[in-house]
């Protein structure tokens, strides 16, 4: 039945639309954690070639996987066993139209978040997400995961930015949602089922994405904190004093700046010297005429009175603020070639988000006395990347992996967040979804993948068991 399934898909799709031999690229997770042979890597080139590699594999009974860049981080785009047909969404790669009216863009599902933001900005428009795997994050994954990044409080999640789908379900049909209006009230809302369902419930081919105009001004500023509390006190005050200027409103802490300067070429630190915590704040407006850079300093002499900020600097030139950018965003990348590490991907209600971090830093400390915590992440919403490196001078967790990772998720969770802010639950989230979400709530969930899916073919193992 495989080798029938094989030829019937290769004759199909092509050479360039089928690959018998899956290389680790396609079924090994971003953080090589999930790997198993697929048995071959599909990569349609139109919905219609969708359709066929999905009905091939239903009547073949054979699972399918989804997968965009394959960047996310828990496991949802590579094959959870060995046999499944991988669908590779990299040759979905058109930007059918941008409407710089609308202000909209209809993309295909493989299209690369970064191409989105070079055609928006040929149009003076911008699609205000943000996030470190921009350069090979594809659209269907980003729906898929309802990614996030560094502009959600502002802008939102992914799905806030979804205004319509064309969606390939696990028997073949093809559901038309391409809808251009953010007011569609005609019953169930199926575009958001299929954001965040990690290819559970279907497979997104395309999208209706509503863009934003460009900002004609921004300021950004790195301010220098004497703690994580200071930190949160700052981000409070700029918002309520700044409200909806506030485009970004980032912290990290002097664990991870460190090892971002010591291990990532070209990085400077602007300030006299480096903090406990830092925020990362910027301000965007299209309106022309509003001084930003005042308004910027202004606030921050506040919070210099108060104590708040003990230092600080604000960009004079483009070129400084990509360099108070990456200060940011290479925080990952630094800790990466510290050495081992575990990732973790939390929010708490902002209010609670300087006692979460202190709090269980210290529980962290007594599951593994040297315990290195590198809280970093999205102060404008309570999203924190709780990552972890051994102690100093060890190479691994030992014994302690999942009893650090529990605590973590655990304290979340008591304060009343989530254990899954942006990366999904994917495969590795499944069985702590199970025992840290409400029983009814999980059912509900089964019961949507029952009715939508009910051979269970489509990305098994993936958001739900069963």
């Amino acid at each position: 039945m495989t080798d029938t399934l094989r030829t019937r898909l290769a004759e199909r799709l092509g050479p360039s639309g089928w690959l018998d031999a899956a290389t680790d690229a396609y079924t090994t997770d971003w953080l090589g954690r999930v790997s198993h042979a697929a048995l071959g890597v599909a990569r349609p080139a139109s919905t219609a070639e969708v359709v066929d590699t999905v009905r091939a594999a239903r009547e073949a009974n054979v699972p399918v996987v989804p997968q965009g860049g394959n960047t996310g981080l828990c496991a949802g785009g590579v094959p959870g066993a060995p046999g499944a047909v991988l669908i590779s969404t990299e040759r979905l790669d058109r930007i059918l139209s941008i409407d710089p009216d609308g202000p909209i863009a209809t993309v295909e599902a493989g299209v690369v978040l970064g191409a989105l933001h070079e055609r928006a900005a040929e149009h003076g428009l911008v699609f205000p997400l943000h996030l470190g795997a921009e350069g090979s994050a594809r659209i269907g994954g980003l729906i898929s995961t309802n990614a996030g990044g560094s502009h959600a409080a502002r802008h939102g999640m992914m799905a806030d930015r979804v205004l319509g789908l064309e969606v390939v379900l696990p028997d073949g049909r093809v559901w038309d949602g391409l809808r251009a209006v953010g007011k569609d009230n005609a019953g169930y809302a199926l575009r958001r089922l299929f954001c965040g369902a990690e290819g559970t419930l279907g497979i997104v081919t395309r999208a209706t994405l509503a863009l934003a105009p460009a900002p004609r001004a921004r300021a950004t500023a790195l301010l220098a904190c004497p703690d994580l509390g200071a930190a949160a006190r700052v981000g409070y005050a700029l918002r309520r004093s700044l409200g909806e200027l506030v485009d970004a409103l980032e912290f990290f802490s002097d664990t991870g700046l460190g090892w971002a300067l010591e291990h990532v070429e070209g990085l400077v630190w602007p300030l006299d010297e480096r903090p406990p915590s830092t925020v990362l704040v910027e301000l965007a407006c299209v309106a022309d005429g509003i001084d930003l850079d005042g308004m910027l300093e202004r606030a921050l002499g506040e919070a210099l009175e108060r104590g708040d900020v003990t230092d600080g600097a604000v960009a004079a030139s483009e070129i400084q603020r990509g360099a108070f950018w990456r200060l940011r965003e290479e925080i990952p990348e630094g800790q990466r070639r510290e050495g081992a590490q575990l990732k973790h991907d939390v929010s708490v209600p902002v209010a609670a988000l300087a006692g979460f971090v202190v709090e269980t830093t210290a529980a962290l400390e007594a599951v593994l006395p040297g315990v290195r915590a590198n809280p970093f992440g999205h102060l404008g919403d309570g999203n924190v990347h709780f990552n972890l490196s051994p102690p100093a001078g060890r190479a691994n967790f030992g014994d302690r992996v999942e009893a650090l990772s529990d605590t973590i998720y655990r304290r979340a969770v008591d304060a009343g967040g989530s254990f899954a802010a942006e990366h999904g639950l994917g495969r590795t989230k499944v069985a702590l979804a199970d025992a840290l979400r409400d029983p009814v709530e999980r059912e509900l969930m089964r019961a949507v993948k029952r009715a939508v899916d009910p051979a269970g073919l489509m990305n098994p193992g993936v958001v739900v068991e069963g």
